[in-house]
């Protein structure tokens, strides 16, 4: 898409070329790089064009926003590690700069199907003059090995024009998949599975599983889980995304008010792990206090018989995990406030 009236292109890459490696026995490697967008002046980010030099090899890319005040403990991340950028699963490892639900400083996403996003010609994120960016890059090893130099190019508008501000808020549910009848191994055992999951992320993703089941009131070992977050500020829905592994069967996020039959904001009843571009909505929903917003995923243990990702993989009992053979279940909702 052409650039509109006052926009500009800044593009912003790994300096080099980095080679991905996985501690074992895992097979995932999640890397952070701090990059400087060179911007002089308050911006609005109005488009994102995330490039994987191996696509093959990347699962995910996430632009976390680095404010001036953080810019210096996010260098000393950097310098603290051998080679470019430093290890971080779970979010970036800075503050200032990790998920928060209700507002995650995310500039974007990238996950395979995604190409370039453009934003409504009225909203923008606004990114601070002197700010940096990490770009977190998840690689999954299953798929090879190799170099990669993944790009991203943002289009920016004037920090003076007159955009509404567009936020990211996360919704995630737990994923309890037990193993199917029949099948057994040591890592059915659901502690088991999570100590596995510690020991390849580390304690803050070991303990994500049973943060969510006590967050979200968890049902339990099901293939189908859920999570609701209620409201507290009135704001806009003008987007919205799902997030799961190669388990991922359907994926739903729908808004509820009391009195009120519920809203469908997302759904996607045929999971395709290549396609989760953000989907625009058609006409922008309205949320108030006391709304509720609710994700609910189904995974299938069934796939890992018919998916060559899977070839070789012990059987399990799946919890939230970081690999791409481990799972997740998240909503991605962009919205503005009043």
């Amino acid at each position: 898409m052409p650039l509109r009236k006052g926009e500009r292109f800044v593009e912003v890459a790994m300096p080099q070329a980095y080679s991905p490696s996985a501690q074992k026995p895992g097979t995932d490697d999640y890397r952070c790089f701090l990059l400087d967008p060179g911007v002089d002046r308050d911006a609005f980010v109005t488009g994102i064009d995330v490039v994987p030099g191996r696509a093959e090899l990347v699962h995910h890319v996430i632009l976390f926003q680095v404010p001036p005040a953080s810019i210096e403990s996010a260098q000393a991340h950097d310098d603290a590690e051998d080679g470019q950028g430093w290890t971080c699963f779970g979010g970036s490892g800075l503050e200032g700069t990790d998920t928060s639900l209700d507002n995650a400083p995310w500039i974007g996403a990238w996950a395979p199907g995604g190409g370039e996003g453009v934003l409504a010609p009225d909203v923008g994120i606004p990114l601070e003059r002197g700010s940096r960016l990490v770009m977190q890059v998840h690689y999954n090893l299953l798929a090879g090995d190799g170099a990669d130099q993944s790009s991203a190019r943002l289009r920016l508008a004037p920090g003076t024009k007159d955009l509404d501000a567009l936020e990211t808020m996360l919704l995630p549910a737990p994923v309890e998949l037990p193993c199917r009848p029949g099948r057994q191994g040591p890592l059915c055992d659901r502690d088991a599975a999570v100590a596995d999951v510690q020991k390849r992320f580390g304690q803050f993703s070991g303990a994500a599983s049973d943060f969510l089941n006590l967050m979200c009131a968890g049902r339990g070992p099901s293939p189908v889980q859920s999570c609701s977050r209620e409201i507290t500020e009135p704001s806009t829905i003008r987007a919205a995304a799902g997030h799961m592994h190669l388990l991922g069967r359907e994926i739903k996020i729908e808004l509820h008010r009391p009195g009120s039959k519920a809203r469908t904001v997302l759904d996607i009843p045929v999971w395709n792990f290549d396609d989760q571009a953000s989907r625009p909505l058609k006409r922008p929903v309205r949320m108030r206090p006391g709304d509720e917003l609710e994700v609910t995923c189904r995974h299938d243990q069934s796939l890992r018989d018919v998916l060559p990702a899977f070839e070789g993989q012990p059987e399990r009992y799946v919890v939230w995990g970081e690999g791409s053979t481990d799972e997740m279940c998240l909503g991605v909702v962009l919205l503005t406030r009043p």
